[in-house]
């Protein structure tokens, strides 16, 4: 099943530093990076590696070229974008030796989709598939409820969150995936170990996906629940960490994989991402994958089903 996505792309500035900037702190960089980026790019990619069949949908600015180039390198088909005379989204991400990461985000052209280019769009894609978002785009209720419309599946990353989320007819959406914190932005209350529970009563007929960083994720679908701790790696760099557990997972659900497969393998794609530095750089090869596998260079943790 093919995967249209309608994904932001940025242009990632990344900083090294010892330990993250402080109010009112100047410090030296140990280290410059620009490369291709944005949670929307970084799941294309990571799908498409993983295996899946992805078209890209977004508009790309006069400095988004070589985005649009890295897409396609790895086999993503952007015959469905659009360019623009405007400048693309960007981010600064600071990266501290922890391995963690601090990310700005200004929109760009990410925030200039149209109802019309929409519409063209999910025409020009075709009645089968699924539609992913990301919450680095503008009218994300609108793609939703369109693309629902058409008998698509949709699935959600509520990333980065924000309130407006909340106006999301996420009861249309076949998946949801957040983090603790926007799935407790979502539901309410603490991102406490009822989270998962909370969010499975508000949007029965959704499937929800929740990570949990270091600790693994869990997902639950139709009554069925599963959950899984993370590989024990050395983190060099965690920036496109959640978008390689998306996009592999996808590729699971939509290829007919259990959960508990789904899981181990997001789960290892995601753990060998967080040992290199970058972000779409840094997401592995379904082959990658394997080989890691069946070599033993990762331990994979079982999974709890209930």
């Amino acid at each position: 099943m093919p995967i249209l996505n309608f994904g932001s792309l940025n242009i990632d500035h990344v900083y090294r530093v010892d330990t993250f900037v402080q109010p009112g702190e100047t410090k030296h960089t140990k280290s410059y990076m620009m490369n291709s980026g944005g949670k929307g790019l970084n799941q294309s990619i990571a799908a498409a590696r993983a295996g899946s069949q992805v078209f890209h949908a977004g508009i790309a600015g006069r400095d988004g070229g070589f985005l649009v180039e890295k897409l396609r390198e790895t086999g993503v088909d952007t015959s469905l974008m659009k360019p623009s005379t405007e400048v693309s989204g960007h981010a600064i991400i600071e990266v501290a030796d922890s391995g963690q990461n601090r990310i700005l985000l200004y929109g760009g052209t990410n925030q200039m989709l149209t109802e019309a280019y929409i519409d063209q769009t999910l025409e020009a894609f075709g009645a089968e598939g699924l539609v992913l978002l990301q919450n680095e785009t503008n009218l994300i209720g609108e793609i939703i409820e369109k693309a629902a419309a058409r008998g698509l599946k949709v699935a959600l990353n509520a990333a980065p969150y924000s309130n407006e989320v909340k106006s999301f007819p996420i009861n249309l959406l076949d998946w949801l995936i957040v983090n603790e914190v926007e799935g407790a932005g979502i539901a309410g209350g603490e991102a406490d170990e009822s989270l998962l529970q909370r969010l499975v009563e508000l949007y029965p007929q959704a499937g929800i996906l929740l990570t949990l960083g270091s600790r693994g994720a869990q997902c639950a679908r139709n009554g069925h629940f599963a959950s899984i701790g993370s590989c024990r790696v050395q983190a060099v760099d965690t920036t496109a960490a959640g978008d390689t557990f998306s996009g592999y997972f996808l590729y699971g659900v939509l290829h007919g994989l259990s959960l508990a497969d789904t899981l181990r393998l997001a789960t290892a794609a995601s753990a060998l991402c967080v040992q290199r530095p970058g972000a779409a750089d840094s997401i592995p090869t379904m082959a990658e994958v394997k080989q890691a596998l069946s070599e033993g260079a990762l331990s994979v943790p079982e999974v709890c089903e209930w």
